[in-house]
């Protein structure tokens, strides 16, 4: 890096943050799920204030009933945005400022990687095109997809440790590699799949330059395996458990409903609506690029740099297009796993992705005395085509209070949801554990997100209705002794209810990691570990023996 890699990087960040200035007004935007991701980070906060490291239960949500959502959604912004609230900042201004970064930080990495790819200004270019495209503001001002928004910084990254790992084997790179797509899988379920493919051919493409070289394979390899290593402790409970939710239920057949028409990709009005009304674009500048990119693919000379890359990008972005018409149908019909997206549209992340990558390999066939003009032209049509997307259409303006106590929602559709509960609660209990039969006195003595703690005086046998819904790790103790627990009858659907004996007791009600999630867990840390003994070990050979270090 440079004076002049300065000098863009300021410039993508002062863009970025033009884009950006309705998130410096009081209140917060007002989209589909804005005020549903602030109540999770603070039921998210509130876990890690409790010492619960992994956060996997939200006893505020679904009207104090609470809610396993923390079990499946994306932890990364909600560690982020606790960062920022535990160094004073409000909720609200927290989850604002994950927004304001991670956009940033996206285009920044887009253009290192291009940098280091292609030149300092296709960097630009592509980090623009990455940054200024309509479907970021849908995620920023429509739909407040802090999951998907933060996702967008790690593609970028990954590509450019495995393009270091190419050049030359470092063991930094291959650590920043694995840090970055573990990042990746926590920013966002359904993206980290979607990019899967194009790491795997990236990485194909990259040993293919190399005339197959095996060590770009292993050390790729070694990225992906302590990538998702790292990430376990998410992932594995979220794909297992989630046959305990009524996410197969609540999203069958969802994406039959949601197929793009071709012509919205092209052009379409901008809306705030609901998921069929917002605008699907792709973006009339990324559009001219890629009629560009065929033009140049189609005339240019046989082993000339970058043909087979911007081949390899044009039938990604054709693919992703294709992923979210009607003709894809089949394709969707076939494999469960990607139903799990819900919303065809969705691929409009690699769209834009690739779309910015098609921009930059353009920018390389410009004459260079053309690069600066060209550049500001390219930019001044980006900036006005798009000027009426990044707007916030209005504010929430309530207090904290409205997210840190009881929320009358569980913040997603019921997909996460127990299987044998009902889809969403309604009301809130009249208190946190009732009699339904039998007579006693009882106190509250402690009440937090995973652990309920009672005094029972018992006149004779009671059966008890804890007013948490039950899921797999919650545990009634009684005298330190576990009971056992029914959760499927009925008459209290989900809830947990059990016996008393008659007497006095004390009642813990506590929230368990499983045998299969204390697994996930270990599988990070070791992952974690070995990274960490690794990075040292070389660090210290690298120290005591400078000459055979950099024959490494």
């Amino acid at each position: 890096m440079n004076k002049r890699d300065g000098l863009f990087l300021l410039l993508i960040s002062f863009f970025s943050l033009f884009v950006l200035l309705d998130f410096f007004a009081p209140g917060f935007p007002i989209t589909h799920d804005g005020r549903d991701h602030i109540a999770r980070i603070a039921n998210f906060f509130q876990n890690l204030q409790e010492g619960v490291i992994v956060p996997r239960w939200a006893g505020n949500l679904n009207w104090g009933y609470g809610h396993p959502i923390l079990m499946f959604l994306y932890p990364l912004p909600s560690y982020i945005a606790s960062l920022f609230y535990f160094l004073g900042f409000s909720l609200i201004d927290s989850t604002k400022l994950v927004f304001i970064i991670t956009y940033i930080l996206s285009g920044i990495a887009m253009y290192v990687w291009i940098k280091e790819f292609m030149g300092r200004y296709p960097g630009l270019i592509a980090s623009l095109l990455y940054l200024i495209a309509p479907y970021r503001f849908v995620d920023l001002y429509v739909r407040g997809a802090i999951g998907e928004h933060t996702a967008f910084i790690f593609p970028p990254l990954i590509l450019l440790c495995l393009l270091k790992i190419q050049k030359k084997t470092s063991i930094i790179y291959i650590i920043l590699g694995a840090i970055s797509l573990a990042g990746l899988i926590l920013s966002h379920n359904a993206i980290s799949l979607m990019f899967l493919p194009v790491i795997g051919i990236y990485i194909l493409f990259l040993s293919w330059q190399k005339k197959w070289d095996k060590r770009i394979i292993l050390n790729s390899l070694v990225v992906i395996i302590f990538g998702f290593g790292l990430s376990a402790f998410f992932w594995i409970p979220a794909l297992i458990e989630g046959k305990y939710t009524l996410r197969d239920i609540v999203t069958t057949k969802d994406y039959t409903q949601r197929f793009v028409e071709l012509k919205e990709l092209f052009f379409g009005s901008w809306s705030y609506g609901g998921t069929n009304f917002l605008s699907k674009q792709v973006g009339v500048i990324h559009l001219l690029f890629v009629l560009c990119g065929i033009g140049v693919f189609i005339k240019s000379v046989k082993n000339k740099k970058y043909d087979i890359f911007l081949f390899i990008s044009l039938t990604i972005f054709s693919v992703s297009l294709f992923m979210m018409t009607i003709f894809s149908k089949s394709i969707w019909d076939s494999i469960s796993l990607i139903q799990k997206f819900q919303f065809p549209w969705r691929f409009l992340s690699v769209s834009v992705f690739m779309t910015s990558v098609i921009g930059g390999i353009v920018m390389c066939r410009v004459a260079k005395k053309l690069l600066l003009p060209l550049s500001i032209l390219i930019i001044a049509l980006l900036l006005f085509i798009n000027k009426d997307y990044w707007h916030a259409q209005g504010y929430l303006m309530h207090p904290e209070s409205f997210y840190t106590s009881i929320y009358r929602s569980t913040t997603d559709t019921g997909e996460s949801s127990p299987i044998w509960s009902v889809r969403f609660m309604e009301k809130s209990p009249k208190s946190s554990i009732e009699i339904i039969d039998g007579q006693a006195t009882i106190t509250q003595l402690e009440r937090r997100n995973v652990r309920h703690l009672y005094n029972i005086d018992a006149s004779v046998e009671t059966r008890i209705r804890e007013n948490t819904l039950y899921f797999p790790g919650w545990t009634v103790l009684i005298d330190k002794k576990p009971v056992q627990i029914e959760f499927q009858d009925p008459l209290h659907r989900g809830l947990m209810t059990f016996y008393v004996p008659k007497g006095k007791h004390t009642i813990d009600v506590i929230f368990k990691n499983t045998k299969m999630r204390s697994a996930a867990n270990s599988i990070s840390i070791i992952s974690f570990l070995l990274l960490c003994s690794w990075g040292i070990l070389v660090n210290r050979k690298y120290g005591f023996n400078h000459n055979r270090a950099r024959n490494i």
